[in-house]
């Protein structure tokens, strides 16, 4: 992505092959810098590191779980950003050389490095700042031959500087966001382009409108998040003029507890990010989910907090709400 044109995070040019090398590279990106898997994702096999006295152990802590959650110690070491934004690209290439974008999403909103609520646009970038990094990406993917649907993730620094971190080729859980406020069935153009169809003809006529708000319902303590398995006994879900509800769960499901905790994304869409956030708190309010815990009762505080209608959000958003460390 360097070569590419992408502005990247200083860090390591690739993994970090062992004790001295670690030293000479945390030297050169200084402190706070973060280690993280090679081969992973999700916070797993992660270590920020603020001083060098916790520089081996973290090393170390970050190698075992990078090997017990993706079967390979290897990890490499960037910058540590203090409070940034997480904002993603949307993108989709077909197998005639046509790249594009369908705008970005704001994901800030995390726990655990896992993402609680997206929106799409980002209330941060104006037009001009969409349209520059919109094309950088596009010229960047272009330049590599990327086909598929795919997501390019960026981190964006207090000062308001870009940095991409990773690429998910993949479709995301929050692709419903772009949907709503592009009109592009993102699963239907994925097909399409494997099967070898133009752009054209898979996205058909793009038109950007309005403003777009998921929340994933995960089924664990609103609080604590540790996961609530069991049996639902009320499933109702709401309903509305731009409401949407993609799940799989309803009353009776039992949900075990072996799988990741989402069980339903709800996404809303208004003319505005403020309509947005008003046809949000009340599908959240209609939302009722019985004989489990779900994170309903802390989307309805996000919804509400003043920093977040503001637009005022980071990846530390949650630990100020919940008045905690994210443990």
């Amino acid at each position: 992505m360097k070569t590419a044109g992408l502005p990247t995070i200083p860090g390591s040019e690739g993994i970090v092959e062992g004790e001295e090398q670690l030293a000479k590279e945390a030297a050169h990106i200084g402190y706070p810098l973060i280690l993280k898997a090679s081969a992973g994702g999700g916070g797993r096999g992660m270590r920020v590191v603020r001083k060098q006295d916790e520089l081996l152990a973290a090393y170390q802590t970050a190698r075992s779980e990078a090997q017990q959650a993706f079967g390979t110690p290897d990890v490499y070491a960037e910058k540590f950003l203090e409070h940034p934004r997480h904002i993603e690209f949307q993108v989709l290439g077909d197998q005639h050389g046509k790249v594009i974008h369908l705008g970005e999403r704001e994901c800030s909103v995390q726990r655990r490095h896992q993402k609680l609520v997206e929106e799409s646009p980002s209330p941060v970038l104006d037009a001009k700042r969409r349209k520059d990094l919109g094309a950088k990406v596009v010229k960047a993917l272009d330049k590599i031959g990327y086909t598929n649907a795919g997501t390019v993730e960026f981190l964006m620094d207090v000062d308001g500087a870009m940095y991409f971190i990773e690429m998910n080729t993949r479709i995301q859980v929050e692709h419903p966001v772009t949907e709503l406020v592009t009109g592009v069935d993102l699963i239907k153009a994925q097909i399409r382009i494997a099967a070898g169809e133009r752009m054209e003809d898979a996205t058909g006529e793009i038109h950007h409108s309005g403003h777009a708000i998921e929340c994933r319902i995960n089924a664990e303590d609103p609080v604590t998040f540790v996961p609530s398995a069991g049996r639902i006994t009320t499933f109702q879900a709401p309903g509305g003029t731009g409401v949407r509800v993609d799940s799989a769960a309803y009353a009776d499901a039992v949900i075990p507890p072996y799988y990741d905790s989402m069980i339903a994304k709800l996404i809303v869409k208004g003319r505005d990010r403020t309509e947005a956030i008003g046809r949000m708190k009340r599908a959240l309010e209609m939302f009722v989910i019985e004989g489990i815990k779900t994170s309903i009762p802390l989307h309805r505080r996000i919804l509400a907090d003043p920093d977040f209608v503001a637009g005022k959000i980071d990846t530390h958003f949650i630990e100020r709400l919940l008045g905690t460390n994210g443990k």
